[in-house]
């Protein structure tokens, strides 16, 4: 189990982990609610299961709820799945992945935007120099 990636999971699994991600921790209720096309409670209760089986989640219990929150961060998510994807599809170089991101059609950086990936670029070439 890598509990760093997400590539094992459903749709509605995916879903609840990014209604988790945004809350920080809930009761199966709560996420149910915030679901596109509500499924039925029980279905909510096996998917945080499963969840937890993949470790994905934990628990702790308030009473007679439970109430789920994620394994990691959400950051750690995003680095290990940015991770991935850079060397899954652009043989781990991150200026190929840059370049398909900037040559993309429909991708508008604003002068903002330009500026700060310029600045990130110009920092990088300086702890590469020390």
């Amino acid at each position: 189990m890598n509990s760093s990636l997400y590539t094992d999971l459903s749709k509605r699994e995916r879903q609840i982990m990014d209604i988790l991600f945004r809350l920080k921790r809930a009761g199966a209720a709560e996420i149910r609610k915030r679901m596109p096309d509500e499924p039925a409670y029980n279905s909510v209760r096996v998917l945080l299961s499963i969840l937890e089986e993949k470790g994905h989640v934990t628990h702790e219990k308030e009473g007679q709820r439970y109430i789920y929150r994620p394994t990691q961060s959400e950051d750690g998510v995003k680095q290990s799945a940015l991770k991935h994807l850079v060397t899954t599809f652009f043989e781990g170089s991150a200026s190929k992945a840059m370049t398909t991101l900037l040559n993309h059609s429909g991708t508008d950086l604003s002068d903002e935007e330009l500026e700060r990936l310029s600045l990130l670029i110009e920092r990088a070439k300086q702890q590469r120099q020390q």
